[in-house]
């Protein structure tokens, strides 16, 4: 076997080259020297001269070039470790070395300003997820705990430090783990009970593959919006509901008095026949308003089958019978939607838009276009009306809320839970090219119905 020698460090090589470079000179000296008619004490004096300046330039060039080496790798070394308050000295331009340098100083610069950065962002990290009102879990591809906030331990009722390292089925959450996501279940944990949504989602961490659960109770909200939803309905119905027994009350009060005087007033038949109609009046408008209350609560899911835009306005249009109609068109396009809803819709629409133009003597106009860029690919059907334009669009979806003479209040709000029903929106809006209004039905081509599994019952 050969015997391999071990290489030179860089410091000896360049002591070595050095030596190298100063040797031929030095020689032909010592040679000269030697060979000449000096005296001993000459020759001896200029030899240790010569070759102490020759080994003293050797040493000294060879601390220059490692010194700034030594000072890099120190530099290097505390970067690795984490130490960002160290700088190199000597960095000015103009100089090889020196811009090596201010590159350097340079580089722990962006790198402290970035560990700053990051340390900022994890501390803000930290405190947004121990703040937060919903649990949050990471697990290890072994379904290890790995962290969990302070709303999933008090989720568990546990502290994080017993919860941290034990399997997803040791602390009963492993049902999370598993299923389609994002869902919502009814269960109750050690901590809490009520309606919670799963939402799961893969990261790596280390290199190796985590997952993130988290757990959103929805008891709460759901209960306040029940909550609203109902003072809202009380509201609408108990003003409605005193509106006709207010007066019916009266009315029957004077005429509960009338019928008690003795003798009775020679008129009183008329006053108690116009007693009784007023009540039978105002006992009709309340019985139209609950049957209205019912036709928007029970509003059934749409059945969808394939449908020709340009048939359903053409058939809207010719039902309706209005001379002041115009139809714009569009491209031939086909949806899939409930073709009894989506007509009662345009109904709904074009009936607002010519009572709005009879005001102002003007037209109404309808048309459709196919939406380009939408996903899911989607199609806008409007309608245009030249009459005075909308005054108050804040009430507009407000159930019961009317400004015609007569009308129950429900047209807009049904047409819009129509197009919701169908995946898509509608909106009215002040037209910026012409006076009056624009009502703007959106709706995808292909089937978007939400599904609603719940139906209010009235």
């Amino acid at each position: 076997m050969t015997r391999q020698h071990p290489r030179l460090s860089h410091d000896r090589r360049i002591l070595l080259m050095a030596l190298a470079s100063a040797l031929p000179g030095a020689a032909i000296s010592l040679i000269f020297l030697w060979t000449g008619d000096y005296t001993p004490k000459v020759q001896w004096t200029l030899t240790v001269l010569i070759v102490t300046f020759c080994l003293g330039f050797a040493f000294a060039l060879r601390e220059r070039v490692v010194l700034p080496l030594q000072t890099l790798s120190n530099l290097l070394a505390a970067l690795g470790e984490g130490d960002f308050s160290i700088r190199a000295r000597g960095a000015r331009g103009g100089d090889p070395l020196g811009e090596v340098m201010s590159e350097v100083n340079a580089l722990v610069e962006t790198l402290r300003h970035q560990r700053l950065d990051a340390l900022e962002a994890t501390t803000l990290l930290r405190k947004v997820m121990a703040e937060i009102d919903v649990a949050v879990f990471t697990f290890d591809e072994g379904q290890t705990l790995k962290f969990v906030n302070r709303a999933g331990a008090r989720l568990l009722a546990q502290p994080s430090e017993r919860l941290l390292g034990r399997s997803a089925s040791e602390i009963g959450i492993d049902d999370c783990l598993a299923g389609e996501a994002p869902r919502v279940i009814n269960t109750a944990f050690p901590g809490s009970v009520g309606r919670w949504e799963i939402r799961r989602s893969l990261f790596r961490q280390g290199g190796r593959p985590h997952e993130l659960l988290v757990l959103s109770d929805l008891s709460q909200p759901l209960r306040e919006e029940e909550r609203q939803a109902w003072q809202r309905l009380i509201r609408v119905i108990g003003h409605e509901m005193n509106n006709s027994l207010a007066p019916i009350k009266s009315i029957a009060g004077s005429l509960g008095t009338l019928i008690e005087r003795d003798p009775p007033p020679d008129d009183w038949r008329d006053d108690v026949q116009r007693g009784l109609a007023v009540i039978g009046s105002r006992s009709e408008a309340l019985s139209r308003f609950m049957s209205a209350y019912a036709r928007l609560a029970k509003l059934p899911l749409p059945t969808l089958v394939p449908l020709d835009v340009a048939a359903i306005v053409d058939r809207v249009v010719t039902l309706e019978n209005a001379h002041h109609i115009s139809v714009a068109g569009g491209p031939r396009l086909t949806i899939q939607g409930d073709g009894d809803q989506l007509e009662q819709l345009l109904i709904n629409l074009l009936r607002n838009a010519l009572d709005a133009a009879r005001e102002t003597g003007g037209g109404v106009t309808v048309g459709w276009q196919r939406l380009p860029y939408t996903t899911p690919p989607s199609m806008e059907l409007w309608v245009d009306d030249e009459g005075p334009g909308l005054s108050n669009t804040g009430n507009l979806f407000v159930p019961f809320f009317t400004t015609k003479p007569g009308g129950s209040g429900i047209g807009l709000v049904l047409s819009r839970q129509i197009a919701e029903a169908h995946g898509g929106s509608l909106a009215l809006r002040n037209r910026d090219d012409h006076q009056g209004c624009r009502a703007s039905l959106r709706i995808p081509l292909q089937a978007a119905a939400h599904s609603r599994t719940e139906q209010v019952a009235v």
